[in-house]
């Protein structure tokens, strides 16, 4: 049977210390740079090309929160801005900026329909694009919300990441996973290959670590697991789901035949749980799954 989980008062602290980063990234098309002119004295203007590959960009909460992976091929500029910039402009170029990032697909925008609290109060960081309402999350917004404000607000977008549901820790469930089973980071980075990597391995600081998938490859080789074809699921065995490049999307443990110890993405609204067999074919069945198995 499934049951909710929540995060921790502690957990939820550091989320919403750090889910709105403390600089304001805008991106936008080439066309709607010179919209803005007059008003980018204190900005940095980065041409998206560079930005993708600035050290100082490519921080995990920054990815996570802003979602890079879901912007338009229409970016061709971002604009990094102090908090409180963006609050500055006159309403008419704060409603096109905003329309502008809604339509390029930035981060940090939820439909107001994806919330259960009242977002009327904070209704000038609203914009309506094609009959749909949405809200914009900035840094200087977010600071004059109240704590318990902030606390609904993210636990309604949190939710539409995962949904927080889990199986019971199986009794069979290996000693290094239980400390995790069913809760949630503080940080951004961890995702499915670094939990399972640490699975098998019982190093605790890897499970915070953002694995690529070679590494992860190369760590099934070191720890003696190898493929296997046709022989059932066992504890201790290792999913993975790749796509039709070869690239692995999703790896999980095995606890037992049915439960496995599983992170379904890498922000920290997606807890390390305990999910069923059916759940994983559920997310990732379209998917060619492959098993792995330590050789005793």
């Amino acid at each position: 049977m499934k049951r909710k989980i929540q995060p921790t008062p502690d957990t939820m602290k550091k989320w919403i210390q750090t889910f709105v980063p403390d600089k304001d990234l805008f991106f936008l098309p080439e066309k709607n740079l010179a919209i803005f002119k007059e008003y980018l004295s204190n900005v940095l203007v980065v041409p998206h090309e560079e930005f993708k590959n600035h050290s100082t960009y490519k921080q995990v909460q920054l990815a996570n929160s802003y979602e890079y992976w879901n912007l338009s091929k229409e970016v061709k500029y971002v604009l990094v801005t102090p908090p409180g910039w963006v609050n500055q402009l006159p309403v008419e170029k704060k409603i096109e900026l905003f329309r502008i990032q809604v339509e390029v697909n930035r981060g940090l925008i939820h439909p107001i329909s994806d919330f259960s609290v009242d977002t009327s109060y904070i209704g000038n960081n609203v914009v309506e694009v094609n009959g749909e309402k949405y809200l914009v999350l900035h840094k200087a917004m977010w600071e004059e919300l109240s704590y318990g404000y902030k606390e609904e607000l993210i636990t309604d977008i949190a939710q539409q990441w995962e949904e927080w549901t889990c199986y019971d820790v199986p009794t069979q469930t290996p000693s290094n996973l239980i400390k995790f089973a069913n809760t949630f980071p503080s940080t951004a980075g961890s995702n499915c290959l670094s939990a399972t990597i640490f699975a098998i391995t019982g190093q605790e600081w890897i499970i915070h670590e953002w694995v690529h998938p070679q590494t992860f490859l190369q760590s099934l080789e070191n720890e003696d697991y190898h493929m296997i074809s046709s022989e059932a699921i066992r504890a201790g065995d290792v999913l993975t789901w790749e796509n039709t490049g070869g690239i692995i999307q999703h790896a999980s443990y095995c606890i037992d035949d049915l439960f496995f110890f599983n992170k379904r993405g890498q922000t920290f609204f997606n807890a390390w749980s305990i999910v069923h067999f059916d759940d994983l074919k559920e997310d990732w069945g379209h998917y060619h799954m492959k098993s792995f198995r330590k050789h005793s």
